[in-house]
């Protein structure tokens, strides 16, 4: 009979811990594995089958001799095992009669950083190991940058291993002084350094006699007592829009997962983007109305008026609404192999609101063994830079400092859907709202009425070599002879001009392309058929090129001649500079050219001779109404 009232107790007693959220970070090898394994089996939350089939894994997989390996309770991979490294995130749960934890174990390599900030996007401490043979690394100095930068501000310098070196305590006094002295910069609120054996459990659970010159707490009691409230309930009202609730004609809801402050029935709230101001009238979840609901809650709030909000839009307290812009300066971590290419088109996915972006300018990267900013126009695997974004429309947000849900944000390759970067918002560009389009009474409509033809890019893209520019011109004659108005732009013309300081690194032939993409755009606004001549070798900026224009405004030509018959062309001496090293980054050659997939017109110049593709190509115009 005493049960169900002993497990209401129990369960009371278990609401009412705080949680820990934390992560542990360092280089390979330094342990981080083996002190959650420890962590776990200390606190007696093991069953007797998982003991079993650790002593048993320990025999086949363990590096510890006879003993236990704490590693492999974290390391569930097979290749993580046999390789006797972390390559994922690892999720476990523990509590102790004090507070209940959640640790994230993250990998080590330098090659699965990415990893690491996945832990430390949503973790409130770090524990940085350090192996007391090796001291501070490189890997040491980039985790610890990383946790500052995604708002970590607790640290937990563990300096693990120190049974290897005698438990000396010169060795670790040496260590913490290093460390602090790189994390001085880093903002960080607390640091407590520990030394501790994470396989013989010195200094884990509680204090050991091995370390007599220690005077320090013991790991698990310091994440027991360190206070890293975050006081999000104490923010301004925030609750990114996830979907608009509408099971019926007689209710409309919104709903997400509240990112700041409390909210009540009858407070008054303002859709941030667009100012329109309402009041809640219930705040609606699973279990029942609730009279009150702050961060954390996943709700649906319902509006005493009929307001225009949508999936991405963000409720906001009235009287501290947060910047709305379409552009802004961040850090960005990039987690791509391929480089960061500024100019280049992205997904921006923030909260719940996903647009394209893209890095207007790089203004340095960082160099995470100095903190100092170097000079750098693409950003490599790992790498953490510093720059200006502009997006495609304004969006809502927050300082990441003030608000992680609101001011942290993922950039996505619009090909691939892969996640390729990792971004914290630092301040707003208010200049982008200072700018505003000027009506003009006379449009791009009217212009292409006067000249009697409907405006288009014929966008000519090809390796170099293909006839591209000849095709062009000769198609800008035929139209030119029929009274047409046209503008031809070519790829080495404009290089003496517009684009005669830009190279042909990847990061400046997508701004290359960038700038002839403008420039047609406003050709076409001029009511013109423009003709571009340009290798355009990467399929993210034709599209973004397309995307400037209206439907129907763009024509991608892909004049498709092998890189053999190029090669043999060859009517610049391109290729057998290229071949023999004079040129850099020629397409083809030593940098790839990305074919159309799906291309508005094929032109196989092997088939026929230039005019007879010219001619093609203004049918094709004339059959589609482009001509009048």
């Amino acid at each position: 009979m005493n049960a169900p009232a002993n497990l209401r107790d129990f369960l009371a007693a278990q609401e009412k811990k705080t949680l820990l959220r934390f992560l542990t970070c360092g280089s390979v090898d330094d342990g981080k594995s083996t002190l959650i394994g420890r962590l776990l089996y200390d606190t007696k939350l093991l069953f007797e089958d998982t003991l079993a089939s650790l002593e048993k894994d320990s025999k086949k997989f363990g590096t510890t001799g006879e003993d236990i390996d704490f590693a492999l309770l974290v390391d569930g991979l097979e290749a993580e095992r046999e390789q006797g490294i972390t390559i994922d995130v690892a999720y476990r749960f523990f509590a102790t009669d004090k507070r209940k934890f959640i640790v994230a174990d993250t990998p080590g390599h330098e090659q699965y950083t990415r990893n690491m900030a996945t832990g430390a996007s949503n973790s409130d401490l770090a524990v940085i190991l350090i192996d007391a043979r090796k001291g501070v690394l490189t890997q040491t100095r980039r985790h610890a940058y990383i946790a500052s930068l995604l708002g970590i501000r607790h640290i937990v310098l563990a300096v693990n291993k120190i049974d290897l070196v005698d438990y000396s305590q010169k060795v670790f006094d040496e260590i913490v002084a290093e460390f602090h002295a790189f994390s001085a910069k880093l903002n960080f609120t607390s640091q407590v350094a520990i030394p501790l054996s994470a396989r013989f459990g010195v200094n884990v659970m509680e204090k050991s006699g091995e370390t007599p010159w220690y005077a320090g707490p013991a790991l698990l009691a310091h994440l027991e007592t360190v206070d890293v409230d975050s006081g999000l309930a104490d923010k301004p009202f925030r609750l990114p829009v996830q979907w608009v609730n509408r099971p019926n004609l007689d209710f409309r809801g919104f709903s997400g997962t509240i990112a700041g402050g409390r909210i009540k029935p009858g407070d008054a709230i303002t859709v941030a983007k667009s100012g329109k101001a309402s009041t809640v009238t219930r705040i609606v979840t699973m279990d029942g109305d609730r009279p009150e609901a702050v961060a954390g809650d996943a709700v649906t709030l319902t509006l005493a008026d009929e307001v225009d909000i949508s999936r991405g839009d963000v409720l906001a307290a009235p009287e501290s609404r947060p910047s709305v812009s379409d552009q802004f300066a961040a850090h960005l971590l990039w987690m791509a192999d391929e480089e960061l290419l500024p100019g280049r088109q992205y997904l921006l996915k923030m909260g719940t609101a996903t647009v394209p972006v893209s890095v207007s300018e790089l203004k340095h990267k960082v160099d995470v063994n100095t903190l100092d900013h170097l000079a750098g126009k693409t950003l490599a695997l790992n790498e953490v830079g510093y720059g200006n974004f502009a997006l495609s429309q304004p969006l809502a947000f927050d300082p990441y400092k003030d608000n992680r849900d609101t001011g942290g944000f993922i950039l996505i390759d619009r090909f691939t859907n892969a996640t390729v970067g990792a971004g914290m918002v630092d301040f707003s560009l208010m200049r982008a709202t200072n700018v505003h389009w000027q009506a003009l009474d006379v449009n791009k409509q009217a212009r292409a009425v006067m000249k009697g033809q409907k405006p288009v890019i014929l966008w000519f893209t090809g390796l170099s070599g293909s006839g591209k520019s000849t095709i062009a011109n000769l198609v800008e004659k035929i139209l030119a002879t029929e009274g047409k108005h046209t503008y031809l732009l070519d790829g080495d013309n404009v290089r003496h001009g517009l684009n005669k300081d830009l190279g042909f690194t990847d990061a400046d032939r997508v701004e290359n392309i960038r700038r002839v993409a403008e420039a047609a755009k406003l050709f076409v606004d001029a009511g013109l058929i423009v003709l571009t001549a340009f290798i355009s070798p990467f399929r993210s900026e034709r599209r973004m090129a397309r995307e400037l224009v209206g439907e129907g405004e763009f024509l991608e030509v892909f004049v498709d001649t092998p890189i053999e018959v190029c090669m043999a062309r060859d009517p610049k001496g391109l290729y057998e500079k290229a071949k023999a090293g004079a040129i850099k980054n020629f397409t083809g050659i030593d940098s790839p050219y990305e074919a159309p997939e799906k291309p508005d017109l094929v032109i196989r110049t092997v088939e026929d001779d230039a005019e007879a593709h010219a001619q093609a190509i203004v049918r094709a115009l004339r059959r589609s109404g482009y001509l009048g």
